[in-house]
Parts: structure tokens; C-alpha cells; sequence
């Protein structure tokens, strides 16, 4: 099997505490050419020890720089320049989390130069900056064993080519014989393949819940769920896809096609997997929690275990026909005790402030009503990263257990 080995994405320790440790802005060191090369630009994303963010930009001959960020109140947040022509400014203390950002500088949006760390969400590069915490400390890189991430190409019948996807293998998979349940795990209608190890650290929260004993050792999938789309380094916008049907163009049958027919038979056959649908688990954000959904309940015979984070399929979005789980699974409430027996987790969550928190209660309400057992999960956000990095944490805890 011919494999890409990826650097696996995330936060080194250092990434973030060792900014405190460079020369401040406007130092003679910070600002003289070395061997000829241009001064470094100024050190930016500075994190203090109350998560406070400086971020600076040198731009002698702007008029107006501006940060975009993704917290409260980071959307347009002015920057002052300084004698030496160094814009910086300050946020109020912000959370654990990583955050992301760019510049807008005279109106033209920019990266920052002085901010190693990007990432890309769908065609869009960001900035992003961990601030250190408890709830960010999944997010770290550290001293734990590292899994593998790998871009793998599987042949795709209906493209009738090779399509992409990366596939995380835990710590210590190439030095045993040791054999896996796997995860499949989709990205939303903006992403890609990439998404969930560029956007999500999906890598590292894995990493560090299996050091820790809270997560079993698993392999997960991360497909590209645009399907007329051969890899994310290909870019542009999904073609439609033949008989494709809703918002995004998404055909669950195209879905259900890829996935069961060419992705899982391929993983399978190339990966030391555990066979059996006990052993194996879907899943995915907003589009992918609908691919989920929709593949997952039908095909309980393929997969025993089945999560959605931030759907839109229960209502609130348009495009979707009304939600109707016994015609995606026929006779899913009738027997609720069988239903139970063949679902060994099934997981919905949302963010407090997306727009589709009501919609979602409501279909959790009615599971609850059918006595269908539902883990469902809330947290502080809206429709974005943060949520669904912490959906992710909580499910792997779940599964296969």
C-alpha cells in the first residue's frame, strides 16, 4: 500500500509560552538585518498568563490595520502603530481555546507574518493562537506518544479514480500487530479531508485521551464528503454530484456508495482493523453530521455506533425535507429496546448559540419521548470549531468501550 505520511498538526508547549521569551517590539536585536536578510517581522500572538493576546504587524506605511478574530468582540478590533511603524494591540483576557484570526490591512486582509502557526479552513488561511487552560490543555502537543497521520488514496468506483483521505493510526500502531476499531469521521460543507486535523486537532485530541486511558486506541478516517472532489489540494467548489439532492449538493446515496462500497472494504483490506459493526463508528459535523446520520442509521448492519455535531438536517436550514428517522431507518421507533440493542452509542450535539440548538433539542426531545437512549451534549458556542473540537473529545470517550 503506497502511503503519504503528514506532519501531524498541533500545539507544541513551546508554541505558545516560549512567544514571551522573544525580543519585544521595536528592540535594536528585534529590528537589524541578519546576514543580510531582512529584520524578522516583530513577535505576534503573544499570549500573558491571564490570556490576554498581543498581536503586532510592522506596516510603516498603512493607515488603518485591523484584527479579525473568531472571540467576542475580535471582529474588527482597531491596532495603534507605534514611532517605528509597528502596529500592535491588546485583547482582554480570552479563554482556553484556539482562537484564529487575520489582519485587515487598508482594507486588504493579511496573515500575520509574525504567527507561525495557520491553518485552513475550506479556501480560507487563518492565524491561530492557543490560549493555555484547562479546556484548551487536549489541544497541546507534549510528552505523549503521537499517533500517525497519513493521506492515503483509495479508488473511488463511481469517480472511477483515486480520491483522497487522511487516516490517523494511534501511537504505537507501526511497531505492533495489534488490530483496531475504526472511526469514520466527516468534515462540514465547507471542508474537506484536511479539515479535521487543520481545524479540529483531531490528531492530537486522540493523542492525548488515549495517554490518558479516557479514549481506546482507534484508527479514524477522515474522507473527503464532497464527493465529486478527488483531493482538497485540488481546491475549487464541488461539481454536482449525478441525482445529488439538497444543500451543498449532497446525495446520501452517493454517500452511502462511497463510504460502504469503496471507503470501509478499502480501510479494511490495507489497515489492521477489527472487522464486525461493533467495531465500527460514524460520524461527523454539520453536512457530515447529516452524512452520519443519514448512512449511519440506515446502515446499522455496517456500523454500530452513530454521532451528529450541529446538524442542520432537523430544521432551521434550507433545503432539507423534513426530518423522518423511520424513513432513513424503518422501524427505528417501533421496537425502541431492539433499536437500543444495536445502537452501542448514539450522540448529537450542538453549540448554545447556533441557530439549529432549537431544532436539534427538539429531535433529541422526541428520541427521548420513543425511549431511544441518546447522549446528547451542549456547549458554549455557536456554529464553529470549538464546539465541535469538544463533540469530538466526549464522543471518542464513548466509543468502543
Amino acid at each position: 500500500m503506497m502511503r503519504v505520511i503528514a506532519m501531524a498538526v498541533g500545539f507544541a508547549v513551546l508554541a505558545v509560552t516560549g512567544l514571551a521569551q522573544q525580543p519585544p517590539a521595536g528592540a535594536p536585536e528585534a529590528q537589524e538585518a541578519r546576514g543580510g536578510r531582512p529584520a524578522p517581522p516583530p513577535s505576534s500572538a503573544e499570549v500573558s498568563p491571564d490570556g490576554e493576546v498581543t498581536f503586532r504587524l510592522s506596516a510603516p506605511n498603512a493607515t488603518e490595520v485591523l484584527v479579525n478574530g473568531n472571540w467576542e468582540g475580535g471582529r474588527g478590533m482597531a491596532m495603534t502603530k507605534d514611532s517605528s511603524g509597528v502596529w500592535s494591540a491588546t485583547t482582554r483576557p480570552l479563554g482556553p481555546e484556539i482562537w484564529n484570526y487575520t489582519y485587515s490591512v487598508n482594507g486588504v486582509t493579511t496573515l500575520d507574518p509574525g504567527n507561525s502557526h495557520v491553518v485552513r479552513d475550506g479556501r480560507r488561511h487563518l492565524n491561530a493562537v492557543l490560549v493555555p487552560g484547562t479546556e484548551s490543555a487536549l489541544y497541546r502537543t507534549g510528552k505523549t506518544p503521537h499517533g500517525t497521520v497519513a493521506a492515503v488514496w483509495y479508488p473511488s468506483a463511481e469517480l472511477q479514480s483515486g480520491r483522497r483521505m487522511l487516516i490517523y493510526t494511534p501511537p504505537g500502531y507501526e511497531e505492533s500487530n495489534t488490530r483496531y476499531p475504526v472511526l469514520y469521521l466527516f468534515h462540514g460543507g465547507g471542508g474537506d479531508e484536511e479539515a479535521w486535523i487543520s481545524m479540529g486537532s483531531a490528531n492530537v485530541i486522540l493523542d492525548n485521551l488515549i495517554a490518558q486511558g479516557r479514549a481506546a486506541p482507534m484508527i479514524v478516517v477522515m474522507p473527503n464528503a464532497n464527493w465529486t472532489q478527488s483531493a482538497a489540494l485540488e481546491g475549487g467548489v464541488a461539481r454536482p454530484a449525478p441525482g445529488a439532492r439538497g444543500p451543498r449538493l449532497q446525495s446520501y446515496d452517493r454517500a452511502e456508495r462511497e463510504i460502504v462500497d469503496n471507503i470501509v472494504p478499502f480501510v479494511e483490506k490495507n489497515y489492521r482493523t477489527l472487522g464486525g459493526r461493533d467495531n465500527r463508528a460514524i460520524a461527523g459535523l454539520s453536512m457530515g453530521g447529516g452524512i452520519s446520520i443519514n448512512v449511519g442509521l440506515k446502515r446499522l448492519d455496517v456500523f454500530a455506533s452513530v454521532a451528529q455535531f450541529s446538524s442542520g438536517m432537523f430544521g432551521g436550514v434550507r433545503g432539507y425535507a423534513p426530518f423522518d428517522v423511520e424513513k432513513i431507518s424503518p422501524g427505528f421507533y417501533e421496537d425502541p429496546a431492539a433499536t437500543n440493542r444495536k445502537l452501542k452509542v448514539f450522540f448529537f450535539s450542538c453549540g448554545t448559540e447556533d441557530p439549529r440548538m432549537e431544532f436539534q433539542s427538539k429531535a433529541a426531545e422526541e428520541m427521548g419521548d420513543h425511549k431511544i437512549a441518546l447522549v446528547f451534549k451542549d456547549y458554549t458556542g455557536g456554529h464553529e470549531w470549538k464546539v465541535w473540537r469538544r463533540s469530538l473529545a466526549d464522543l471518542v470517550g464513548l466509543l468502543f468501550r
